[in-house]
């Protein structure tokens, strides 16, 4: 056989593996993936490949073990139903009675019988001497929404699959409450107070969200308070978590514990912390290791109180006490094996890759560990749910309240990669292809979920990390949207070039999507920046995954101003981007020409750009009478642009505080590590400053006035418009209702044609 032969048959095999074997370069070329590394790829996936001699061995192996497969092992069921059940079975099998049995997850059961041979037939082929059919197979009635299993028994077997039942379009669709709302963002260990010890802290969390309801504000937006690694490893990032369904306790505010007031050992720590309290708050960036080192001081003598000498938590706290942290370890079964794989992680002073075999393949015992460790993390990880509780609570009186972040990554060394290793594929790492701006591409160091072990475990984790966030979260940001459809893949000892992306079960995640954000009425929010297939966004609308729609990100690539969809929630810019001041002055291209992301040609064309969009946004600004002169100060052009997210149709708008009063510094700069402080910077003033700041009160009270206008005219579009609809007597579908209301209007002046 041809070298070119093979190579095709290479690709014919990474096709039935849902791996993608062309993409577009930097150019816009279409360019094939890289034999070697579709040949690692697909090994990760199991595919018995070791030469390129083996493909057609293995695609026809992998052929005949997709019809060998009764059911697929999730099925959605949009609505209720129907759901496209296919039963695939050897034609000489395909007659005959099967009972099915349907097992709702609020326990009711619903069994019944049917013929095979009465099932209409879909499709036939031949494989090995073996004809196959497939029969179209028809749940009865309607399904409530849920996560339900379906069994059927066959003389060959019992074949099972999750039936996802779940409304088309995630919560927030009809009279969001949500809907022309406003609120702030920053993130929590930059908040900070006169009170709080080394960065901002849950009670800090709730008196922003205080001031900012005062103010109309009704959402508060911050980066992930997801658990990290702040002694070994350290990595303090919010998007590379040590669990995506645990907390950090580094927010944790000690003197809100109950037990602080009864535990003598605890309250001795905290009186000789004092000095070292001092230290942390006059830093100016922010000290994870003595941060955590601190508090932990605190809180083991406090845990220790808790659970006195005995295994089980005393009565130092009353009975109340313990009856929450009872229904603490209810709501995460999990949680004990989180504090024991913390714990062993702090004996074996290693990340568990490094760990004896036992521990790596998770098998612990009582010995592993110190006791004292493991009590700590658990009482930890219930002070910061608790903690964080109290805050979503009291925001979720004025949706969509708080607003959370789910990242696409997490720590390799972390715990979900440890207990869920057969989810995750460590031969592989998480990256982009190369871009413009990184022109080698970029590699992320997490390893991906394997898109089948996934669905076999009917999703599990994902749901798990959903209900986790949506606990808390009346919007919920997910991070890299496009991870729902596809996410490259890199082989590990290869540069991203020969890396390809892997498709996953879509429409099974927007099912869980829709449903636990319905369960929880939550907003979904989609992270849908850089390089996005065409069919991600409609993918999206259809399913009322909110857009986000971020001004510097639409004036990076020139002066020109798209219109503000009606299904996004707004800002100028995000944490992964220069503040606008930064932007406005150009900054941030002076920063990554100095760090080598830039060449001195691109820096030049950049510069120039950037002054372009500058003059024509200062003209347009100025006809319209929100500005006063023509050299604006960066402040009074992001006053501006809020002004105009503020009066246009956007679900939410989302004001970065730090823009009011024209920070320059980012929050995280892309690409770097060491280079620059990221995660670390504290605010430049503390909550007792800027609650109190003139251009800061200002600016928002005029934005809560645009977004009170906005969304009294909502209103009363939306009850002309039913009106219209009963006495013409038509009944729009869901989506029919959602097309209408993403028209916008050019009279709102959003539309810049000479910019």
């Amino acid at each position: 056989m041809s070298a070119e032969r093979e190579i095709q048959d290479l690709r014919r095999l990474a096709h039935l593996y849902g791996v993608e074997t062309t993409r577009r370069d930097l150019r816009g070329r279409r360019t094939f993936a890289s034999p070697e590394g579709l040949r690692a790829i697909l090994r990760s996936l199991g595919a018995p490949i070791e030469r390129l001699r083996d493909v057609a061995a293995a695609w026809r192996e992998r052929h005949q073990a997709e019809w060998q497969r009764p059911l697929e092992p999730v099925v959605v069921a949009w609505d209720g139903g129907p759901a496209p059940v296919e039963l695939r079975l050897p034609q000489d099998r395909a007659a005959g009675p099967v009972a099915c049995r349907l097992d709702f997850e609020n326990g009711e059961t619903r069994a019944w019988t049917l013929n095979l041979a009465r099932l209409r037939t879909l499709r036939m082929e031949e494989i090995e001497g073996v004809r196959y059919v497939a029969k179209g197979l028809s749940l009865p009635g309607k399904q409530p929404f849920g996560h339900h299993r379906l069994s059927l028994e066959m003389p060959q077997g019992t074949a099972e699959a999750l039936i996802v039942s779940a409304p088309t379009r995630a919560y927030g669709d009809r009279d969001s409450q949500s809907a022309g709302s406003w609120g702030v963002f920053l993130p929590l260990y930059a908040l900070q107070s006169d009170r709080s010890w080394a960065a901002g802290d849950f009670s800090d969390l709730e008196a922003l969200l205080d001031w900012a309801n005062g103010r109309g504000a009704r959402a508060i937006a911050t980066l992930p308070l997801l658990a990290t690694f702040l002694d070994e490893p350290f990595d303090p990032s919010p998007y590379a978590p040590a669990s995506r369904v645990f907390w950090n306790e580094f927010y944790v505010d000690i003197t809100r514990i109950p037990e602080l007031r009864e535990c003598a050992s605890a309250q001795a720590q905290a009186s000789e912390a004092e000095e070292e309290l001092r230290s942390l708050r006059s830093d100016r960036v922010v000290d994870y290791r003595r941060g955590m080192a601190l508090k932990r001081k605190i809180l083991e003598p406090l845990a220790n109180c808790f659970f006195g000498e005995s295994a089980g938590p005393s009565d130092n706290g009353g009975g109340g006490r313990h009856e929450a942290f009872c229904r603490f370890l209810e709501a995460n079964p999990m949680a004990e094996d989180y504090a024991c794989f913390r714990a062993v992680g702090e004996r074996e002073r290693a990340p568990w890759p490094e760990w004896p075999e036992r521990l790596r393949e998770g098998r612990l015992q009582t010995g592993d560990y110190d006791e004292e460790a493991k009590r700590y993390h658990l009482y930890a990880q219930w002070q910061a749910d608790e903690q964080l509780r109290t805050v979503s609570e009291k925001a979720r009186r004025r949706p969509p309240g708080l607003c959370l972040d789910l990242p696409l990554g997490l720590h390799p060394a972390g715990y979900d990669v440890w207990r869920h290793r057969e989810a995750f594929v460590g031969e592989m790492s998480a990256g982009a292809p190369p871009d413009i701006l990184f022109t080698g591409g970029q590699n992320w160091g997490f390893p991906p979920l394997h898109p089948e072990t996934r669905r076999q475990r009917g999703h599990a984790y994902m749901i798990a990390c959903l209900r986790q966030q949506l606990r808390h979260a009346g919007l919920l940001r997910v991070d890299h949207v496009m991870g729902l459809h596809r996410l490259f893949w890199i082989p590990k000892g290869l540069e991203p070039a020969h890396g390809a992306y892997v498709q996953y079960p879509a429409e099974e995640l927007y099912a869980i999507l829709c449903l636990e954000s319905h369960r929880h009425k939550s907003l979904i929010v989609g992270e849908n920046l850089g390089t996005v297939p065409r069919y991600v966004n409609p993918t999206m609308a259809r399913h009322n995954i909110k857009r986000m729609y971020v001004v510097q990100y639409v004036l990076a690539g020139g002066s020109r101003l798209r219109l503000v969809p009606s299904d996004c929630v707004a800002s100028l810019n995000t944490h992964d981007m220069p503040t606008f001041a930064a932007f406005w002055e150009g900054l941030d291209i002076e920063d990554r020409s100095e760090l080598g992301f830039l060449s001195r040609r691109d820096a030049i064309a950049e510069r120039k750009l950037r002054q372009a969009v500058r003059k024509s946004l200062t003209r347009f600004f100025e006809r319209r009478g929100w500005l006063d002169n023509s050299s604006p100060s960066a402040e009074s052009v992001a006053r501006a642009f809020l002004k105009l997210l503020s009066a246009s149709r956007a679900e939410v708008v989302l004001v970065n505080i730090e823009d009011l009063w024209g920070e320059s510094q980012p929050q995280n700069v892309p690409g770097t590590t060491d280079q620059r402080p990221n995660w670390q910077r504290k605010a430049r003033y503390c909550l007792e400053e800027f609650f109190r700041m003139t251009q800061v009160l200002d600016t928002l009270r005029e934005v809560d006035r645009l977004r009170s206008e906005g969304r009294e005219k909502q209103i009363k579009r939306q009850k002309a418009t039913i009106k219209r609809q009963k006495s013409k007597g038509k009944n729009k579908t869901e989506r029919q209702r959602a097309s209408s209301g993403e028209r916008t209007t050019r009279d709102q002046g959003l539309w810049t044609k000479e910019s």
